[in-house]
């Protein structure tokens, strides 16, 4: 019988080939977004993600504080009746604090910056906020980087509630001032439980995503169809100035809903950070840290309707914040849910407050929708974002 001798030794001429050495369990493991998103260059040379995880926190978070309370301010400070800054800062500190400032203002002034902007600015900042934060928790639970607060259909159905009140007349003034919000709040729920239905049965997150784009569609052609035969010009209008997105109705009592749920939602989000994160590296991967995937996704995309229910009844559908933000606080701060979904709250909620600026500075005594400033905005950014990203790949 033959004997096959290996030879060990590191002769020049007959070297053996080494063997591929195998990634460890830990470099297989991808992280957070890096091998989903369509934003970010995978070249190990070009990653910077670590450096930036690596900053504080509070870094980060401070400067971008200090721009939402300037872009407040600058919100409130502009409009018809023009008001310093420095007397919009010290309006809002006599009421906080009577007694801090002498009033040197009108009360018709104090009255605008009270009674009217600085619940609007306000209200835009927390709608931003949700829809930021929706987003993230949507493109991390599904693992795809497009995905959006209205991957389930709660925009059509929010639209579908308002439709019916405002056509059908049903439910008219039966909650005042919050009749028009409840009733996008209440369609909104009708694809959520749609979608947990189907969640119940399915545990695919591509049939979650499929239900809510069919649920989506199917609403859409209600509201159409309602309005073509049932409304008449005016009613049209009137959902139509609703869907394109605005504030022009915000108030103190209106804002207690979106803050309520933004708050409730973030803090559940928070805590869930560190699953969110096992989550991206796969269903196996999380399943054998001891999580139950299909519950825990349930959850999250449950927190991601109520998120943006709460927003879209107070303002209407607005597009690319959900989408574009979190991908621009990945870049800013890293890629960890803990980090990313804080800072996206923040951009956000800068974002919304400058369209709104925007949407109210284009002309004299005309408004736009704040839904088409960030669709004029967002749309070219978002490709440029993806020109960027498969621009680098090719090189």
């Amino acid at each position: 019988m033959a004997t096959v001798v290996h030879d060990r030794g590191g002769g020049a001429g007959d070297a053996a080939t080494p063997a591929p050495s195998r990634p460890s369990a830990s470099s297989r493991l991808p992280s957070p977004f890096r091998a989903t998103s369509p934003f970010r260059a995978t070249s190990p040379g070009r990653e910077t993600g670590p450096r930036r995880g690596r900053r504080p926190l509070g870094l980060v978070l401070a400067p971008l504080l200090g721009l939402l309370a300037l872009a407040v301010a600058v919100g409130v400070s502009l409009g018809s009746v023009s008001i310093p800054l420095g007397d919009v800062w010290a309006i809002v500190a006599h009421r906080v604090a009577p007694g801090s400032f002498t009033p040197w203002w009108s009360e018709a002034r104090e009255a605008i910056v009270i009674e009217s902007r600085l619940p609007r600015s306000l209200m835009a900042a927390a709608v931003g906020a949700s829809l930021a934060v929706a987003g993230g928790v949507a493109q991390a639970v599904t693992r795809n980087p497009l995905a959006d607060p209205y991957l389930l259909g709660v925009s059509s159905g929010a639209g579908f509630g308002v439709v019916v009140l405002t056509v059908l007349g049903v439910g008219a003034g039966m909650w005042g001032v919050f009749t028009l919000p409840m009733a996008a709040f209440l369609g909104a729920l009708l694809p959520l439980a749609g979608v947990v239905l189907v969640a119940r049965r399915a545990h695919d997150t591509t049939a979650i995503v499929l239900v809510g784009a069919a649920l989506t569609m199917m609403f859409g052609a209600l509201n159409t169809f309602t309005l073509l035969v049932l409304g008449d010009d005016h009613q049209l209008g009137t959902v139509m100035r609703w869907l394109a997105g605005g504030f022009g109705d915000a108030g103190w009592t209106m804002l207690l809903a979106p803050v309520s749920i933004l708050a409730v939602a973030g803090v559940l989000v928070m805590l869930s950070s560190r699953h969110l994160d096992l989550l991206l590296t796969g269903d196996d991967g999380a399943t054998a840290m001891g999580m139950n995937v299909p519950r825990f996704r349930l959850l999250m995309l449950l927190l991601v309707s109520m998120l943006t229910a709460g927003a879209v009844a107070v303002s209407g559908t607005i597009g690319f914040i959900g989408l574009l933000i979190p991908h621009l606080a990945g870049y800013v701060t890293g890629r960890t849910s803990a980090r990313l979904l804080p800072t996206a709250a923040v951009l956000g909620a800068v974002a919304l407050v400058l369209a709104d600026i925007a949407a109210r500075s284009v002309s004299d005594g005309a408004e736009l929708p704040v839904g088409v400033v960030t669709g004029i905005v967002g749309g070219p950014v978002f490709l440029i974002m993806l020109w960027r990203r498969y621009g680098r790949s090719a090189t």
